[in-house]
């Protein structure tokens, strides 16, 4: 594999996905040892070529030598490209380039809800994505979507429940942010649509555990014990996960306890 030398990706420290994938790159050998720096520690010096509000949105991808830089999908593609130079054709192409950036911003945007970090105060430069009120609508959407659809599956493996439908579904996965938001009415907008993509976060999250139970179940006449037993586990790693984000952001604690109330009164609902 060839070695990108010379080039220093600025991630964002207090996000675990960007340390995880940036060190993905330096330890397959695309980045050589100095292929990876906190956007944080960004010197005097690189301030004054870096575009200090576009790196927080984009990584940036500094090149040592010329101090030039790239950004966002564009770092990513010439990283992976030039190990790989057919990928780096491939998404060049612009149809391709064109999703890829969308898929790129979809993603940045929302990544402290999609896995939310403990943000080092100490520090003078965050690398906080600004708050972007469509990729927000849109992530929520999307997991709303995808959460309704598969508890819509497997609601209807528990033979106790009365048969489901999606239009149900969606109707108890919206409910869930619209109840939880009564609580948070003395916040800002920007906070409340925060907690709403972690809350939809941990419930897509949720519903890709039980995913595997829905796919055994249509090869296999799988018990109820079975089908009971890891939606009961779910719920409390949902529960911990939830109570996690809610510490994360500083949030009154009593919203688990409220999230769990809703699942109560949402239980009571479809059984009557």
């Amino acid at each position: 594999m060839k070695t990108l030398e010379n080039q220093t990706l600025l991630y964002d420290e207090d996000c675990p996905l960007c340390s995880l994938y940036t060190t993905g790159f330096v330890k397959s050998g695309m980045l050589d040892e100095n292929g990876r720096k906190s956007y944080c520690q960004l010197s005097a010096e690189e301030q004054n070529f870096v575009d200090l509000k576009r790196a927080p949105n984009e990584i940036a991808l500094v090149d040592n030598k010329t101090q030039t830089v790239i950004y966002g999908i564009d770092s990513l593609i010439k990283v992976v490209g030039f190990s790989f130079p057919l990928i780096e054709k491939i998404a060049t192409l612009k149809p391709i380039h064109f999703i890829l950036k969308k898929m790129y911003s979809f993603v940045s945007y929302n990544r402290k809800v999609i896995i939310p970090g403990n943000v080092k105060e100490e520090n003078k430069l965050q690398c906080t994505p600004d708050f972007n009120y469509k990729y927000r609508f849109l992530f929520i959407g999307f997991a709303l979507t995808l959460t309704s659809f598969i508890l819509f599956g497997y609601s209807n493996l528990i033979l106790n429940l009365p048969k489901s439908n999606i239009t149900r579904e969606i109707i108890l996965a919206f409910g869930q942010i619209v109840f939880q938001s009564l609580f948070l009415l003395k916040f800002d907008k920007q906070t409340i649509l925060n907690y709403a993509g972690n809350l939809m976060t941990v419930s897509l999250f949720a519903s890709l555990i039980l995913t595997p139970i829905l796919i055994l179940s249509q090869f296999f006449q799988l018990p109820q014990a079975i089908i009971l037993g890891w939606f009961g586990v779910t719920i409390l790693i949902m529960f911990l996960e939830h109570f996690r984000r809610v510490k994360v952001l500083k949030l009154p604690f009593y919203l688990s306890f409220t999230w769990i109330l809703y699942r109560i009164l949402a239980l009571v609902f479809i059984l009557n």
